[in-house]
């Protein structure tokens, strides 16, 4: 699919895995997996950025996703 909506499932994941995380801090399989969806969604954040910048803002622009600049 489209880096957005990539972008956009990865983001519930992380939600998903870091409320998971809330509750069983000692889930070191978990966590483990939360860093790598953190670091696939930040090298399509990064993607966007060199190939088409106003998508990205578009992306940021999106409340519901959470993600930061």
């Amino acid at each position: 699919g489209s880096p957005e909506a990539q972008i956009a499932l990865f983001s519930i994941r992380i939600a998903h895995l870091t409320e998971h995380l809330r509750a069983n801090h000692k889930d070191y399989t978990t966590a483990r997996a939360l860093k790598a969806l953190v670091g696939k969604r930040r090298r399509l954040l990064d993607y966007l950025i060199r190939k088409d910048i106003n998508r990205y803002r578009a992306i940021i622009a999106q409340k519901e996703l959470g993600i930061r600049k």
